[in-house]
């Protein structure tokens, strides 16, 4: 318990004053980019402080001024602040409507373009989903999708969700997959213990949605993707 005490100190201590400096500058100038770095800072101080160690690997260079799909796989709520430091540039993913109403910190998200997601199940609610990610692709910020759709309660991948792909179809954005072990052990879904360790990251390989026939070969080739750079018993 003594790690979460010490994380979520940190991110407390040196969150709150930076947001209370950058918060107006982001409101005035509407430039995002000082608070991302900032936040992308102390999530990093805050995971080291904590003993998370991240070992990331990159198969491919990647293009920080091209947008780009970003489509992992997701065993815990540490994988976020594993994985978004490690992105080439301002990214965004998305996030249940629901966490957008959290006073302060919801505020923060929708500056920083987060694309709120309704999970009723509803066509036109994902349409409306895919689109808002459309324009934030096209204004030049990467996405992140957790493609699962919620954290593996047993670390196994699961079914993929279908909203990213045609996300990537109607865009023609370049997807990268990325393989995310280690954090199921760190902290458990359902659990706000947090125990050091080490989280290991791969990024795969760029796939062009141009160049696979259908919607489901991109799905099935990101699957194989993710799947490859995960330990055998998680490649469910």
């Amino acid at each position: 318990m003594l790690a979460a005490i010490v994380l979520f100190a940190t991110w407390i201590v040196l969150g709150v004053p930076g947001a209370l400096l950058l918060f107006p500058w982001t409101v005035i100038s509407g430039d995002v980019t000082p608070l991302y770095r900032y936040a992308m800072g102390v999530v990093r101080i805050g995971l080291r402080a904590a003993g998370i160690r991240v070992q990331a690997e990159f198969r491919a260079p990647l293009d920080p001024a091209r947008p780009t799909i970003f489509l992992s796989n997701h065993v815990s709520n540490l994988d976020p602040p594993v994985v978004f430091p490690l992105f080439p540039g301002r990214t965004t993913a998305f996030l249940k409507r629901s966490l957008m109403k959290i006073p302060v910190l919801g505020y923060g998200m929708g500056l920083a373009d987060f694309i709120p997601v309704d999970r009723d199940g509803r066509v036109e609610s994902a349409i409306e989903s895919v689109e808002i990610a459309a324009r934030v692709l096209a204004s030049g910020v990467h996405i992140l999708s957790f493609v699962e759709g919620t954290r593996s309660r047993d670390g196994r991948l699961q079914a993929f969700k279908k909203g990213p792909f045609y996300l990537a179809e109607n865009t023609g954005a370049p997807v990268v997959p990325v393989s995310i072990c280690g954090t199921e052990t760190m902290m458990k879904k359902g659990s706000l213990k947090v125990y050091p360790g080490t989280a290991h990251v791969i990024f795969h390989e760029p796939m062009m949605p141009r160049d696979f026939a259908t919607r489901e070969d991109l799905m099935a080739a990101v699957r194989e993707a993710i799947a490859s750079g995960l330990p055998e018993w998680m490649r469910a």
